[in-house]
C-alpha cells in the first residue's frame, strides 16, 4: 500500500466514524498531503486544553448567546484566531496543525477548530455547509428560540436571515433564493470533502501538481461516485506523466459516463443537446487513444 492509499484509507474511516474527534483526525490526514505524517498527540492535547479553559469560562454563564460570546471572546480576543482576509489562498489557511500555529484561517478550517473546542466545552454546534462560505450553527433548545448561525471567519459574527441572504448574494454575484439547503448542517464526511476540494484548487491554481493529485485522490476515496474527481485524478496523472494511472481512471471515466464507452463497433454517439458533453467526451477519448499508445510503447 503506498502512503496515499494509507492517508485515503484512513481518512475514510474518519469520515465514517461517529467519534466525537473525527473531524478534526480527518482533518489532519489532509494536512499531511502538504506537512507528511503529522503527529497528533499535541495537537489534540492542545485542543483538550483549550477545550477545558473555554469550559470554565462558559461554566459562569447560561443562555445560548451568552455562552456563544463567552466562546467567542475566548477564542478570537484571547487566543487571537481570525480570518485570514489579507492571505485567503495560503495554503496554510487550510491545515488546522497550522491554523492553531498561526491563529489565522478560512472559515472551514477555524470552524473545526470551532466546532471541535466549543464540544470540548458542553456547547452543541454544527457545521453548516454554507455556499462559499462554511458557518457554524447552535441549534435551538426551545421552541420558540432561534438557532445561532455563527461566522468564524469573521470573529463569531451571529448571521441573521438578512445577512446570510446578503453573504449567499455576495458568493452568487447577484440576486438568488436563500433556501433551506443553504443552510443545510454539514456532516464530517461532507466537511472532509469541502476541506479536500478547497485544496485542490488551490493546489491547481499554483500548479502545485503531485500534491493536487494526492488530494484529489483523497476525493475518490471519501466519495466514489464522483465521476468528476475520478477524471481530474486522471488529467493530473496525465499532467505528471503517470501514464498507467491515467489510462486507469479516464478509461474508468468514460465508462461511468452516459453515452456509454465507444469502441471502433461503436463510435462516440451522436446526440441533440449534448454538444458540451460530447465535446469533453471526445477529448477524453482522445487522451485514452493517445495513453493506450504510450503505455502499450512500454511492454
Amino acid at each position: 500500500m503506498t502512503a496515499i492509499e494509507a492517508r485515503a484509507q484512513a481518512l475514510v474511516a474518519w469520515a465514517r466514524s461517529g467519534d466525537a474527534d473525527a473531524l478534526i483526525r480527518g482533518a489532519l490526514v489532509l494536512a499531511s498531503v502538504e506537512h507528511g505524517d503529522v503527529d497528533e498527540a499535541p495537537i489534540l492535547e492542545t485542543l483538550a486544553a483549550m477545550g477545558h479553559e473555554a469550559g470554565r469560562r462558559l461554566a459562569l454563564v447560561e443562555g445560548a448567546e451568552d455562552r456563544v460570546a463567552v466562546l467567542n471572546d475566548y477564542l478570537f480576543e484571547d487566543l487571537g484566531f481570525h480570518g485570514n482576509e489579507a492571505r485567503y489562498d495560503d495554503p496554510r489557511n487550510s491545515f488546522v496543525n497550522d491554523v492553531l500555529v498561526r491563529r489565522a484561517g478560512i472559515p472551514i478550517s477555524l470552524a473545526a477548530i470551532y466546532l471541535d473546542v466549543g464540544r470540548r466545552a458542553g456547547l452543541d454546534l454544527e457545521g453548516v455547509n454554507f455556499p462559499g462560505h462554511f458557518l457554524v450553527r447552535a441549534p435551538s433548545r426551545g421552541p420558540h428560540a432561534p438557532d445561532l448561525l455563527i461566522d468564524v471567519f469573521h470573529r463569531g459574527a451571529i448571521l441573521r436571515e438578512v445577512d446570510c441572504q446578503r453573504l449567499l448574494e455576495r458568493h452568487a454575484g447577484g440576486e438568488v433564493v436563500l433556501t433551506a439547503e443553504a443552510l443545510a448542517t454539514a456532516d464530517t464526511r461532507q466537511t472532509l470533502i469541502r476541506m479536500a476540494t478547497n485544496l485542490k484548487r488551490l493546489y491547481v491554481r499554483s500548479r502545485s501538481f503531485p500534491q493536487a493529485l494526492d488530494v484529489t485522490h483523497l476525493l475518490v476515496a471519501l466519495d466514489e461516485t464522483a465521476t468528476v474527481e475520478l477524471r481530474d485524478r486522471g488529467l493530473l496523472a496525465y499532467q505528471l506523466k503517470r501514464f498507467p494511472d491515467a489510462l486507469r481512471d479516464l478509461e474508468r471515466y468514460l465508462r461511468l459516463l452516459s453515452p456509454p464507452f465507444p469502441t471502433p463497433a461503436a463510435p462516440v454517439p451522436q446526440g441533440e443537446d449534448d454538444s458540451d458533453d460530447r465535446k469533453e467526451y471526445e477529448q477524453i477519448w482522445e487522451h485514452v487513444k493517445t495513453l493506450r499508445r504510450r503505455v502499450a510503447g512500454y511492454n
